[in-house]
């Protein structure tokens, strides 16, 4: 199983290797349009072009089936076979890329892997490492691997750490699922600073978005916001929120997972 720490050094290494290759072909093709008729005038300049144009499609020829690699990754992981997902991204991870968005969405989903796994430590080590990259074009992953450092690092007790990887998310513009999945992290880490107040403003808008979760997310979010409103005092609230959350998921699942919830079922 490859290790997050190995998956960093290679990338690391890849990334360079990549700029390295990547600025010989740009020397190349300046040497075959202006230095090559200068040294060698009688050489047909379109011969080092040819030769280097060459290299390049062959290059990116094997960068793309590293690119494919990546790209099975995600079904793999959402199916739950995360042994044939290890092995595409640790495929994509040792292959050649001329392209710096093949390596970095393979440990985006490395990250996404062991989140699924609840290796935590690995999780926020490699999104760590990614968001201290250059994304450029790839910025867009900053978002999902801000969401799943958040996550990861509440799971480990580093609830600072959470927040600041959640203030990095509120003056963007997510999609439906980024919502989703913040809200999720965030009526967590609300619950874990006891801030009630705060999660409970707005709190039909919250329960309707809720409700475009998977069934064990949703009753999550419901039982976290049913406990909300029962610390501040608002009774009939938590209890209707309490039942849609018994609806969705079961109660003892709820408190075992998240054991801050067995005050709304309190053992008889």
């Amino acid at each position: 199983m490859l290790s997050a720490e190995a998956a960093i050094t290679r990338l690391r290494r890849d990334l360079t290797l990549g700029s390295l290759v990547r600025g010989l072909l740009l020397v190349s093709i300046f040497a075959s349009l202006f230095v090559l008729p200068r040294v060698a005038p009688k050489v047909d300049s379109t011969i080092g072009l040819l030769v280097v144009g060459g290299i390049w499609v062959a290059l990116a020829y094997a960068s793309a089936r590293g690119s494919r690699l990546a790209a099975d990754s995600p079904a793999l992981i959402a199916s739950g076979d995360f042994e044939e997902a290890e092995r595409h991204i640790d495929l994509a991870l040792r292959s050649f890329s001329l392209f710096r968005s093949a390596k970095l969405q393979s440990l985006h989903h490395l990250a996404l892997l062991r989140h699924a796994q609840r290796r935590w430590q690995e999780s926020a080590l490699l999104c760590q490492a990614l968001l201290g990259q250059r994304l450029g074009s790839l910025q867009g992953l900053s978002k999902p691997s801000r969401l799943l450092l958040a996550d990861s690092l509440m799971e480990l007790g580093d609830l600072r750490g959470a927040h600041e990887a959640l203030a990095g998310l509120q003056s963007q513009k997510l999609s439906l699922n980024e919502t989703l999945n913040l809200l999720a992290v965030q009526l967590d880490y609300e619950a874990r600073v006891g801030a009630w107040s705060a999660m409970i403003s707005g709190v039909m808008s919250k329960v309707q978005l809720a409700e475009l979760m998977p069934s064990v997310n949703a009753a999550r979010a419901q039982a976290m916001l049913a406990l909300a409103a029962r610390k501040s005092g608002r009774p009939d609230l938590s209890d209707w929120l309490r039942r849609r959350a018994e609806l969705l998921g079961d109660a003892t699942a709820l408190k075992k997972e998240r054991p801050i919830l067995a005050e709304l079922w309190p053992v008889s």
